[in-house]
């Protein structure tokens, strides 16, 4: 979905750039590769100016970037179109902290794509918070015809209930080392009660 969303912002945006964000580098650069096949099975509806490893540049301008999992090593790019978020559950908040301001004058997308990993960080909040900034969709494995119930009962076994209704059916649960879970947490919270030691705006 992410490579398709990218060559289709590439292609019909001309001069936008995109950036595929993932965990690490490999990852990253598998989300590049991606976007080159959905490219040539196209039969490039716009041919390559300047290709790299990581990178491309197209003839109309557009670009597409794939960038290493390290906060340190990302900043310096502006005015994104599209932000694609690989495996989001596990990226870092310091490196989501350092992108999400590049989409900030080009009012570009933000696209958060990733299996569960805890009831916890930004993937988790943004899927369940009631922001309607966000369109969600979930699709579990037994929606995908190409994967047989077979191999599904299988994998249930080996990987036992925690860890198979994370990858294969989109279940955000708490770890099993947890005190609380976060429902139990979410509920205790009153966001209507201010800090103590705050009145309004100033400190008393």
């Amino acid at each position: 979905m992410a490579a398709i969303k990218a060559v289709h912002t590439a292609v019909y945006e001309p001069g936008s750039l995109t950036l595929l964000v993932s965990p690490s580098e490999r990852q990253s650069g598998e989300g590049f590769k991606k976007c080159l096949s959905v490219l040539r099975a196209l039969n490039w509806p716009v041919k390559p100016a300047q290709q790299s490893q990581l990178q491309l540049s197209l003839e109309n301008s557009s670009r597409i970037v794939a960038l290493p999992g390290k906060e340190s090593t990302v900043r310096g790019y502006s005015s994104v179109r599209l932000l694609a978020v690989d495996e989001a559950a596990r990226v870092s908040e310091d490196l989501l902290t350092a992108v999400r301001p590049m989409l900030s004058v080009s009012g570009g997308t933000l696209l958060m794509l990733s299996t569960p990993f805890g009831a916890r960080g930004a993937f988790f909040e943004a899927w369940s918070s009631r922001d309607d900034t966000y369109e969600r969709f979930k699709v579990t494995a037994r929606e995908v015809p190409r994967i047989s119930e077979e191999f599904l009962e299988q994998e249930k076994r080996a990987l036992g209930w925690w860890l198979f209704e994370q990858e294969f059916n989109c279940t955000f649960i708490d770890a099993t080392t947890s005190a609380f879970d976060s429902d139990a947490i979410r509920a205790a919270v009153n966001p209507n009660i201010k800090p103590l030691g705050v009145l309004g705006s100033e400190w008393t």
